[in-house]
């Protein structure tokens, strides 16, 4: 979740104008366009952003655009752990979406989709309401895979809506200021391992003894290299955080944890950071999807029994390869979705995703330390922060 290649966004964005009313030189543009086609963006993340950005060229040519998002914010996700730890404020890392949006002439609505009908060629949103398109653009991300909850479920916090996080950081900051608090973050993968070293971060401000637990599942960051664990746990473990390995959440119950194991865990706080899945309409409408329920795409980013559906980001599954739930891919994905959007609506051909090689991946271990890695190269401590910290923000200030 919160691990990217940077460089290769970097070289995307200077390859690419990003900014407003500035025409972005292609052949496609050059032909003529049918007027009053409905383009759909369902969701404004990651793999539409190149695409927002844009919507003044679709306008233009004479085609009607319509971007769904549950805010009139996108948040970076990048910066979303940092976020929670006090080193970024939220309008450090989020978008205007709704403005960019409107500013170019299409419009925003703040909503979410719950269906769709793709032989009516529409949409049902969260509201009541239906929007009909013409061309439609999955980017609806994933869901946290929940437990079993119940009792007081005011103090659980879920990674994702990022917003979420900055609600948590304020609830600890204000009763870690009264007594010690115990935070206990759920899921060994990266998005657990950045937000419990964010979290110590956080507590260090507090005058009270505080304890956080991350309960890593069967292991910490068991799908990466050694050296990564290993890097990783060192720089938890002298931030304060403890780790505790092999134990499965089977429910939660007025905030005690309860594990497949029979042992229970009380906490203050606790903040799930659990598997993703995407959205069951997909499976729901009858469409095509791979192992996870999202959306089955082919080379083209497009839904072969349904053409004029396209997708990117989480919520979608790459019929060629698996793709890890990483946002390394939804940015590589942003120029082919782009392109082929605009070229759909006109008939033109199609350019084929390639997701590219190895990644580059660099956590936030909140206390100004990280780990990165590319390959066999690997460093950690403030030096791998302060890489992270400097791509971040240049990303937000390119996209602002």
């Amino acid at each position: 979740m919160f691990y990217y290649d940077y460089l290769l966004e970097l070289q995307m964005r200077c390859s690419l104008n990003f900014r407003k009313r500035r025409v972005i030189k292609n052949p496609i543009l050059l032909r003529g366009a049918v007027v009053n086609k409905h383009l759909v963006l369902a969701g404004a993340g990651h793999a539409h952003m190149v695409t927002m950005a844009n919507i003044h060229m679709f306008c233009e040519l004479g085609y009607r655009v319509t971007v769904i998002g549950p805010s009139d914010y996108h948040y970076y996700s990048g910066m979303g752990p940092g976020m929670l730890g006090g080193g970024y404020e939220p309008d450090d890392i989020r978008f205007a979406v709704r403005q960019t949006i409107e500013e170019q002439g299409g419009v925003f609505l703040r909503d979410s989709v719950t269906g769709v009908d793709p032989v009516a060629r529409e949409l049902r949103l969260e509201s009541g309401g239906t929007v009909s398109y013409d061309v439609l653009s999955f980017n609806t991300g994933s869901h946290i895979n929940l437990p079993i909850l119940g009792g007081n479920t005011d103090r659980i916090y879920t990674v994702k809506p990022i917003e979420r996080l900055y609600q948590a950081r304020k609830e600890i900051e204000t009763l870690s200021r009264k007594q010690s608090v115990t935070v206990a973050v759920i899921g060994g993968g990266p998005a657990g391992t950045e937000v419990a070293g964010n979290v110590s971060e956080l507590l260090r401000k507090s005058s009270y003894r505080s304890k956080i637990v991350l309960f890593a599942g069967r292991a910490l960051l068991a799908r990466f290299p050694e050296a990564v664990k290993n890097s990783s746990r060192n720089l938890l473990e002298k931030s304060g955080v403890r780790i505790k390995e092999g134990e499965h959440l089977r429910s939660i119950q007025d905030n005690c944890l309860h594990f497949d194991s029979g042992i229970e865990e009380q906490a203050d706080f606790i903040i799930l950071a659990t598997g993703v899945h995407p959205s069951s309409f997909f499976r729901e409408a009858g469409l095509r999807t791979g192992p996870d329920g999202g959306l089955l795409v082919n080379c083209k980013l497009q839904c072969s029994e349904y053409p004029e559906i396209f997708g990117g980001g989480d919520c979608i599954c790459f019929e060629d390869q698996p793709l890890d739930k990483v946002g390394v891919y939804a940015v590589r994905e942003n120029p082919v979705l782009f392109h082929n959007l605009l070229a759909f609506l006109q008939g033109k051909p199609l350019q084929n995703f390639d997701p590219g090689g190895d990644y580059l991946l660099i956590f936030n271990l909140g206390n100004g330390l990280g780990v990165l890695r590319k390959k066999w190269f690997q460093i950690s401590g403030k030096l791998a922060f302060r890489v992270k910290d400097w791509i971040d923000r240049k990303f937000i200030r390119d996209f602002k």
